[in-house]
């Protein structure tokens, strides 16, 4: 039995809850990983893992053990990351989760400049707006708009995404245009409403102007939960809707959206990335933070400040 591979794999047998999803993430067969965690249980003398059909819990024992084999196994990161050659150049495969909308028109388009500069670096992209567990999931960080409030969560906020009110010229045919923010509450107006992945409820469309605040309560045709589909709907003239700047600015310049309420200012969306606060921050996760801040410049003025766990 090779130790280190068979602490490697109880780890993250722990951290995924599952056999498959570890064996996955390690690029092992499922009775690979089985094996590994039996010799290494048979080497301890102790139950590490309580193993149901259904899922896989860490017994008091394993629990201790866990807490020194991920210490353990961080601290040889740490001595291989320090060594000058992979300081100065970052290896190995970094997992990220971000908006299907930042992906597509920033981040991917961005993505050969992060290259160039990291041609060590393999980023397995996941592409979605919904809930993602790190630690099950062994997802090195996700991108996410608004405050991260897991506790179990490190947030750093990279940016802010400048935001404003937009309607296609079909719906604005129709309906009318809006002079007010409150106009869209009159009963021929509707919003393409937009529903939080994490609580599940609707955001409301606030907005600035002189120091008054105005939220806007109106009806909505449809409403989602993904950024690709809320413009979709939008250019179905579906409804007035808010977008990042990022998306909506081609579209006005093709008049396929008019921008609306002039003088009035939508409130920035902060962008965070999070990961795990008992994981140590990789060489390759600090590099693709440091350039996510970069890239966040043309967008909008980035705020680099660290959150601590439970207040983001």
């Amino acid at each position: 039995m090779d130790r280190f591979d068979a602490m490697q794999a109880f780890v993250r047998v722990v951290e995924a809850r599952s056999f498959t999803k570890a064996a996955r993430s390690l690029g092992l067969g499922n009775a690979t990983v089985t094996q590994l965690v039996q010799q290494l249980e048979a080497r301890l003398q102790v139950k590490l893992l309580n193993r149901t059909t259904r899922q896989v819990n860490v017994t008091a024992d394993g629990a201790v053990y866990y807490e020194h084999a991920a210490r353990v196994l961080a601290e040889i990161d740490d001595a291989e990351t320090s060594l000058s050659s992979a300081a100065r150049s970052p290896r190995g495969r970094l997992r990220v989760d971000v908006p299907s909308s930042f992906a597509r028109t920033v981040l991917i388009p961005a993505l050969p400049a992060f290259h160039a500069r990291y041609p060590g670096i393999q980023i397995d992209l996941g592409v979605s707006d919904r809930m993602v567990d790190l630690i099950r999931d062994n997802v090195d960080c996700v991108l996410r708009g608004g405050a991260v409030t897991h506790e179990s969560l490190i947030a750093r906020r990279v940016g802010d995404l400048p935001l404003g009110v937009f309607a296609s010229p079909a719906y604005l045919a129709r309906a009318g245009v809006p002079e007010h923010p409150t106009d869209l509450e009159a009963a021929q107006h509707s919003v393409v409403g937009f529903t939080s992945s994490r609580t599940g409820r609707m955001i409301p469309l606030a907005l600035t102007r002189d120091g008054v605040e105005c939220e806007v309560h109106a009806r909505y045709i449809v409403a989602v939960d993904d950024g690709n589909a809320s413009l979709a709907a939008g250019l179905a003239g579906l409804g007035a809707l808010w977008l990042p700047e990022y998306m909506a600015q081609p579209h006005v310049a093709n008049g396929e959206l008019v921008r609306l309420f002039g003088g009035w200012q939508v409130a920035p969306m902060p962008m965070y990335v999070a990961y795990p606060q008992n994981r140590r921050v990789s060489a390759k996760l600090r590099v693709f933070i440091d350039w996510l801040v970069e890239l966040m410049e043309g967008l909008g003025r980035p705020d680099v400040q660290i959150i601590s766990r439970g207040t983001a």
